[in-house]
């Protein structure tokens, strides 16, 4: 899975994800800045028109653990897979 960056317009909705290059290059440049670090998030500082893609939020539920992704068409966005402890009563 590569690496994204989440971008968000000035009215802070969601856009398309870029690689890491190119969030770089929008900051260095000045056209956005930082919005959050975990998850890296940018938001633009110009005003854009763009129509972003739908992103499915897949859910699998393990004996163990749960798997969560983002796809967008047949690309898995973003990745996760939380651990959850489950009490056990052994009376």
């Amino acid at each position: 899975m590569s690496n994204l960056v989440f971008v968000l317009d000035t009215e802070k909705r969601p856009l398309l994800p870029v690689r890491p290059g190119k969030a770089r290059r929008l900051l260095n440049a000045g056209k956005a800045a930082v919005f959050r670090r975990d998850p890296f998030t940018i938001i633009l500082k110009v005003v854009v028109t763009a129509t972003p893609e739908s992103i499915t939020l897949k859910i699998d539920p393990g004996s163990q653990t749960t798997g969560i992704a983002l796809v967008q068409r047949e690309k898995v966005v973003l990745g996760a897979e939380p651990s959850r402890s489950i009490a056990q009563n052994n009376s």
